[in-house]
């Protein structure tokens, strides 16, 4: 296998590689490859992990480097222990004007991290707090330790979700709690994001990159297209009716027989071995 793709990297952005890393004190980014897995760390401890537009640019650019790499087939985005990230950056956000915020179409870039075809995992401890909680929930798992708190806190600052809050939080949770947290501000605890279903599964702090580094493992194990589609066809259930999603996977599934990661992972069922994918 070829040594995995990284993006040109900004002079800021901290690389680890066959596990080796380079990082300066002012990195905001630190970024890792494992195997098949990238990683993605924010790195503004000064600021809780605060998302500006410069971050998400750089987060863009990143991922979407990792996406089109044949070598990557998982990617985790993490913060620190004390925060995997506090909101958007206030302090940037508050320069701007109803018509500089419509020109510039703030947020919209976050649109196309959330397509992106690559399994993302999110490895929250601490604070995932409005655009936190909302760049959380683009990611396809969620996995929090027991110090993980997430909320959509915008009413407090007088304005409302913008980063998709109001929409993936509701399709997420149901009505009823989004309303809750939405118009309360209030913060959630880890456990009752998982009653609530806004994530998969509660770790201690210690073992939650190491749990998360094993599912993007396993994920990045699979055959990658039949991983995508399998992710692809879960994305249609929120965006369609069930009559028709139930039409689309069956569709996916007739068109994947016949392709090498079926006719390979039935043989090796049946010959009682290890697949290889």
């Amino acid at each position: 296998m070829n040594a995995p793709h990284v993006p040109n990297h900004a002079p800021n952005h901290a690389l680890k590689l066959n596990g080796q890393t380079q990082q300066q004190p002012e990195d905001d980014l630190i970024v890792s490859v494992e195997g098949r897995v990238a990683t993605i760390r924010i790195n503004r401890p000064q600021v809780l992990n605060a998302l500006n537009s410069q971050l998400m640019h750089r987060i863009l650019e990143l991922a979407t480097g990792f996406d089109r790499d044949p070598c990557i087939r998982a990617l985790i985005i993490a913060g620190s222990r004390k925060a995997f990230a506090a909101g958007a950056d206030i302090a940037e956000l508050s320069e701007h004007t109803h018509a500089t915020m419509y020109e510039a179409d703030v947020f919209h870039e976050w649109d196309r991290f959330a397509d992106l075809r690559l399994p993302k995992i999110a490895a929250v401890s601490g604070y995932a707090l409005g655009g936190g909680c909302e760049l959380a929930m683009m990611c396809d798992i969620v996995l929090a330790s027991e110090t993980a708190k997430f909320g959509q806190p915008e009413v407090k600052i007088g304005c409302i979700p913008g980063m998709g809050g109001s929409q993936r939080l509701t399709r997420l949770v149901g009505r009823a709690c989004a309303m809750d947290m939405i118009l309360t501000g209030r913060m959630v605890d880890a456990n009752e994001a998982l009653r609530m279903g806004l994530v998969s599964r509660v770790l201690p702090v210690d073992e939650l990159e190491r749990e998360a580094a094993t599912v993007a493992a396993t994920i990045a194990s699979y055959a990658h297209d039949i991983v995508m589609m399998a992710r692809q066809a879960v994305n249609a259930a929120e965006e369609t009716t069930l009559s028709a999603g139930l039409r689309y996977e069956r569709q996916i599934y007739h068109g994947l027989y016949g392709s090498a990661a079926q006719r390979e992972g039935m043989a090796a069922f049946r010959e009682k071995r290890a697949p290889n994918f």
